[in-house]
């Protein structure tokens, strides 16, 4: 029997109402498996794959790609082929018994409808009762719902995070026949390596093909290329607001004018710690570490948080308290094609260099391949901005809602400056602070400040620090 099923857009989590369905992967006619991947959606946070809840084929795509769709909505359309119900069943009537009346209304049998081959046992057969298939289908749907389709727990199938399962996808590897070597069997990005051949496989590689090539169905351009510009007829070019774009338009919007924006800045000769940085790239013991300037200047705020944890703080507002964090999830800004996102490096305070120079790495590595996961960009408490990597000195940053602090980058420029008495051309660059006032009063914020400067022209304050 063919049953029509609707797949709907399921709630990713993360309190998002609404997905733009960036990619149909499936075509009418075509049959899909259980959890096989259909479609792409970008939410406000990340790109995300929909697996299907169904094994059948597509009748019917219900969404144009570009659209933006809300949470309940349908999608596609699946022709499930499920087994056949057959007429009503009657067991044998038993035979009336002195404590058991003849009549029909006291002695009728229960009557059960069940599936062919299935059913309650036949006088004379040992075939065990097998339960109706139909749950499993309804199960099925109902787990995959339940999790969103693109989170890791409860899925029917092998247990994988949407990006992964992406990376596979692209490079061929089937999940069903692999074992994860993650929490609670996760399949993770490193097992999908292992698996192709025991080859290691190249940056470029590893980013979903439609990043990199051509452009997709719905999207403006492909995320790699830049910002289409007015041709000698256009006088403009209206591009729709949408994903990413939208939701830190509104975030912005929100944080602008909910927390009371309060700012300060401090420039600093930072020639030892491109000093020290020389030395770390130099060093043996650190080879596969890219450690950069932003890893140095993250670790001193971790440092200097532990000294000022005002700025590492939340206002909460229904509760009317200030939410003070016993733990540093720094935020690192990352302009990407899709547009500007934060994801946070969980508990950076107590990360090694080398471990917080990774993870750094990987977060941004994943926000300009556009596989940055929800979990990635949820929970900051603290977030670092590089404006000087175009080139710009210094900035007024808005911070990201709920946090009391970012801390903003400059350009490193040579530049003549007072050393020991004389003037020499230095390495200075320009720190600036933006605060809640609500949450962090002036000095704080300048002593917070006056910490992160002070490790940088001096690293070898630390010991006194710590």
């Amino acid at each position: 029997m063919t049953t029509i099923k609707t797949v709907t857009l399921p709630d990713l989590g993360e309190g998002l109402t609404e997905s733009d369905l960036v990619e149909w992967v499936v075509a009418v006619g075509d049959t899909v498996e259980l959890n096989q991947v259909v479609a792409e959606v970008e939410t406000a946070k990340a790109l995300v794959q929909l697996p299907s809840p169904y094994a059948g084929v597509v009748a019917e795509l219900l969404v144009e790609p570009g659209a933006t769709v809300p949470v309940g909505t349908g999608l596609l359309t699946i022709a499930v082929e499920e087994p056949a119900m057959v007429d009503e069943v009657a067991a044998p009537e038993p035979e009336p018994t002195a404590d058991a009346p003849a009549s029909k209304e006291a002695a009728a049998p229960e009557r059960t409808a069940v599936l062919v081959g299935y059913g309650p046992l036949v006088e004379g057969t040992s075939r065990p009762r097998r339960k109706s298939r139909s749950a499993d289908w309804a199960a099925a749907h109902a787990v995959a719902d339940d999790v969103g389709l693109a989170l890791a727990g409860g899925r029917i199938g092998p247990k994988v995070l949407p990006p992964v399962r992406k990376l596979a996808h692209d490079l061929g590897v089937d999940l069903n026949k692999m074992v994860g070597s993650g929490k609670d069997g996760m399949i993770t990005r490193d097992d999908v390596l292992r698996a192709v051949s025991g080859v290691e496989v190249s940056p470029a590689a590893r980013r979903p093909d439609a990043l990199s090539a051509a452009h997709r169905p719905g999207l403006a351009r492909p995320l790699t290329e830049a910002p289409p510009r007015p041709d000698a007829e256009a006088r403009e070019v209206r591009t729709p607001v949408a994903g990413v774009r939208k939701q830190t338009a509104a975030a912005m919007v929100a944080s602008a004018f909910t927390a009371p924006h309060a700012s300060t800045s401090l420039t600093v000769d930072v020639t030892p710690t491109l000093e020290l940085l020389a030395q770390f790239q130099q060093d043996r013991a650190l080879d596969g570490h890219r450690i950069s300037i932003l890893t140095l200047v993250a670790k001193a705020v971790t440092i200097a948080v532990g000294r000022n944890p005002s700025v590492n703080a939340h206002w909460d507002e229904a509760a009317g308290e200030i939410v003070q964090y016993g733990y540093v999830n720094l935020g690192i800004a990352a302009a990407t094609p899709r547009g500007l996102l934060v994801p946070n490096v969980k508990d950076a305070d107590r990360l090694r260099l080398p471990d917080l120079a990774d993870a750094i790495g990987h977060l941004t590595q994943e926000a300009r391949a556009g596989t940055t996961t929800p979990a990635d960009l949820a929970g900051g408490t603290i977030t670092i901005t590089n404006i000087g990597v175009f080139g710009v000195d210094t900035g007024t940053p808005i911070l990201v809602p709920g946090q009391a602090a970012i801390l903003a980058t400059g350009a490193i420029r040579r530049q003549p400056w007072e050393f020991q008495d004389e003037i020499a051309l230095r390495s200075v660059m320009t720190l600036s602070l933006s605060f809640d006032h609500r949450l962090v009063d002036g000095a704080e914020a300048a002593r917070f400040l006056a910490d992160v400067g002070r490790i940088l022209a001096r690293p070898g304050a630390v010991l006194a620090m710590v």
